[in-house]
Order: structure tokens, then sequence, then C-alpha cells
């Protein structure tokens, strides 16, 4: 009886499928790009500070405060860069994008280990680095919608 009942009460639901996890669309590796770029700039910014006298104890202060912002900065934006890098790479990505990207795990996992490096150290070989890879899966990401996109930087 509840089975037929619940037969009757489904048979008029159209059938959904979907790729994504959520409606496709939503899923862009820009996000990925612009946290990026401010991992690269945070990181050109603590580079070029000058550390003050550190007889100033007021400029000593200054300086303390700026390199722990820039550096907070960074480590926020490396974590958001990774998270979206994860969300692109674990939601949007299927076994048949695997197929035509054999290295696509790879690309994903170095990408993700960059992020990190990026949170560690300050070191502008691996932020561009990181823009590097990011550029590629934007890419990769572009051609399986069948589409051309620019690679555009934010910071110009």
């Amino acid at each position: 009886m509840l089975r037929k009942l619940l037969e009757h009460a489904v048979a008029g639901v159209p059938t959904a499928a979907a790729h994504c996890d959520g409606p496709c669309g939503i899923y862009d590796p820009a996000s990925a790009r612009v946290s990026a770029e401010a991992v690269r700039s945070m990181t050109k910014k603590i580079l070029d500070l000058i550390p003050p006298d550190p007889s100033d104890p007021a400029a000593v202060a200054r300086y303390q405060n700026t390199v722990s912002r820039y550096v907070a900065i960074k480590e926020e934006q490396a974590e958001i860069t990774k998270r979206e890098l994860l969300i692109l790479w674990t939601d949007y990505f299927k076994p048949p994008h695997l197929t035509e990207y054999p290295d696509l795990h790879d690309r994903f996992w170095k990408a993700a280990k960059l992020c990190s490096a990026c949170k560690v150290e300050v070191s502008p070989q691996h932020a561009d680095e990181l823009m590097e890879a990011i550029e590629k899966i934007h890419e990769i990401f572009w051609a399986t919608k069948k589409r051309s996109v620019d690679w555009v930087l934010a910071g110009g």
C-alpha cells in the first residue's frame, strides 16, 4: 500500500541529472586566481619592506604590525586558494575529464601543495608557480566547457 502511494506521488516528478554537485555555472577557477594573486602580492610586499632602525621603537612596532598583517593576509589567501582549487577538483571535475586530462589529479595535488608552501614561506618563486598552476587549471577547466576564456589578472 505504501509502495503504491509513493509510486503515485513521484510518478509526475521529472528526473534531474547534474554533472556537478550544484547547478552548472557556479564553478569558475577565477576565485582561485584572485586569491592566489593576493598571495603573490603580499609575498612581494613582505619582501619589499625595509626593516627600521632597531633603536626606534615606534618604527619597529609599525614594521612588525605591517609584517604581521601582510603575513596574515598571505596565509589566509593561500588557504582560500587551496579551498577553491579543492572544490573544483572534487566537485566539478569528473572521471570523463580524467580520460581527457590524465594528469589532472597531479596538477591539482601540486597546486594544493604550492598553496601550503606559500603559507609557510615567503617565496616569490612558489607564488609565481602557484599562479602558473592555476592558469593551466583555468585552461583545462574552460576547455571542458568548450569555451575560450582569457586569463586576465585582477592586479593589472
